[in-house]
């Protein structure tokens, strides 16, 4: 807990109780999360305080939101070093049609797209849906 503590100080974020038990499930989850999993995850926690919480995370690097396509928004644990800048951490996103989760790809990047005259890209969101490695046979 004293990494997790850590991270968020150094993020500008104080680390209460919540945010440190929220942080520590995120990370312990292989996809993203939205709202209503976490709520059923801290039952006993006041829903705006999850709410909040995850709100103060995005808005200080600490998670990052995705559009997944099923209507429900997902946040994820950002990874190390990451600003959440539209030209270098952008990444793609998985979803599952199977199991329904959605897995960050950290490891492929979106590439940068040249825009016409004029335009001003402010965010990028790029998700591929299929099987996941867990739900596919081989």
């Amino acid at each position: 807990m004293k990494e997790i503590e850590s991270t968020l100080q150094n993020k500008g974020i104080r680390p209460t109780a919540m945010r440190m038990l929220i942080y520590k499930f995120m990370a312990e989850k292989n996809s993203a999360q939205g709202l209503s999993d976490l709520e059923l995850a801290f039952t006993k926690a006041d829903r705006t305080t999850v709410y909040r919480t995850l709100k103060t995370f995005e808005e200080k690097g600490v998670v990052h939101q995705i559009d997944d396509g099923t209507g429900v928004l997902k946040y994820a644990l950002c990874e190390p070093g990451c600003r959440c800048d539209i030209e270098r951490d952008l990444h793609l996103h998985f979803h599952c049609n199977a199991c329904d989760k959605t897995i960050c790809l950290t490891e492929h990047k979106i590439p940068h797209i040249n825009l016409p005259d004029g335009f001003i890209a402010e965010d990028a969101n790029l998700v591929v849906k299929g099987i996941c490695d867990s739900c596919s046979t081989y």
